[in-house]
């Protein structure tokens, strides 16, 4: 019914219909919902049964377990601050009642920017922003204000990505691209002992946060940035690896658990989605500079307090490593660039992380960084590829 409805008012928006002007509106709805019937007829060209929409779909269902669990840990952790018992489904509400409002603001903000740009241009609405819209709330924190959220996503969606042509062309992931706007434009929204707790009642479920002296909602590498000799949860009870593995600690909204992160990344990989390459990479690059930050200690970072493993549970390494370098617009795209440029995030996050106290979270700006240089990364390999075979040529010869 649903087929044959969008077939008998398709007409009134192709090209002098009444509704001609809504065109690009009415394809992205249509090919949201059905998989486009149109296919290549001539010339070189992959006939596959996937579109990029379905490739989005999947990255979001990809990000599902991660946006759940944060729902949860949003409630524990308003529930571990205010010592007010939560059942498990009211902590669930609290979280999704405090994440709604955040995936709204996102989705109207940036898809209505997409949507308004792709009539002015005449051209198809791109499917990118089904994973942005989704990925900006999980990695900010709780607390963001809506209108930063709104400001942030404006800002991405127009300068990093239309006007460079829109979805494919960007050069920097949008959606870190938004928290690292956030990040600069608003630090104290980003940082601090409050900012990754919710502490507001919302309908009436849980109560809200009395801080005190005893009680930091800061995140486990901003303790560290500050000095602790131990990283403690939010009522100062010490914090174990399975613990952090696991999420239940302080952090932005979708980033805390690994657990989650690796179910999500097993999708990715199944699917052929993303590039188990970057990913194997990221982590692998993530060990090594861990261990050195292992042996060479600093006053402010005391070289016993998280080992290897540990650098990868805490902050949003792992997420990074999974959704955000895997990007496949902005990352390298040859095989052995996908190495150097998995392996170059891992270092640079822990490197900064541990040795820069002004920026607890490395991951964000060792993606963005990598960005810039990923297409140098994939033009010294091809070129290296070109010089050896002719090198081999000439031997022949």
């Amino acid at each position: 019914m649903l087929r044959k409805y969008l077939d008998k008012i398709k007409p009134h928006f192709q090209p002098g219909g009444k509704l001609s002007a809504f065109q690009s509106v009415f394809e992205g709805m249509e090919t949201f919902l059905y998989t486009p019937r149109s296919t290549s007829a001539s010339g070189v060209h992959v006939h596959d049964a996937i579109d990029s929409k379905r490739v989005m779909i999947i990255v979001v269902v990809a990000l599902l377990p991660c946006l759940l669990f944060g729902m949860y840990n949003t409630g524990y952790q308003n529930s571990l601050c205010s010592g007010v018992e939560m059942s498990f489904w009211e902590m669930m509400a609290y979280g999704f009642l405090a994440i709604l409002p955040k995936l709204v603001v996102t989705y109207v903000v940036g898809l209505g920017i997409e949507f308004a740009i792709a009539q002015v241009r005449h051209e198809e609405i791109m499917e990118g922003f089904l994973v942005t819209g989704i990925l900006v709330p999980l990695i900010c924190p709780v607390t963001t204000p809506l209108w930063m959220l709104a400001v942030a996503t404006a800002f991405s969606v127009i300068f990093v990505k239309e006007v460079f042509g829109g979805t494919g062309f960007n050069i920097f992931n949008v959606a870190l691209t938004t928290r690292a706007f956030l990040f600069f434009a608003y630090p104290a929204s980003m940082s601090g002992d409050t900012a990754f707790i919710a502490s507001k009642p919302i309908c009436g479920l849980g109560g809200a946060v009395t801080y005190t002296d005893a009680v930091s909602g800061a995140t486990p590498l901003g303790q560290l940035a500050s000095g602790a000799d131990q990283i403690t949860n939010a009522v100062g009870d010490p914090v174990s690896t399975w613990q952090a593995f696991l999420g239940l600690i302080p952090g932005s909204f979708g980033e805390t658990s690994t657990l989650c992160v690796l179910i999500g990344g097993a999708l990715l990989l199944l699917t052929g989605i993303a590039s188990w390459r970057i990913m194997l990479s990221v982590f692998a690059g993530g060990l090594f500079m861990g261990w050195i930050a292992n042996i060479f200690g600093t006053p402010t970072y005391p070289a016993s307090l998280l080992s290897p493993v540990d650098q990868l549970v805490y902050g949003g390494f792992a997420f990074a490593a999974v959704f955000m370098a895997t990007d496949p617009v902005t990352a390298a795209r040859t095989g052995i660039g996908k190495y150097i440029y998995g392996f170059l995030v891992g270092v640079i996050a822990i490197l900064i992380r541990v040795y820069n106290n002004g920026y607890p979270e490395g991951a964000m700006l060792a993606v963005l960084l990598m960005n810039a240089l990923a297409p140098l990364i994939d033009y010294c390999v091809v070129q290296a590829n070109v010089s050896r075979r002719m090198r081999r040529a000439r031997s022949n010869s």
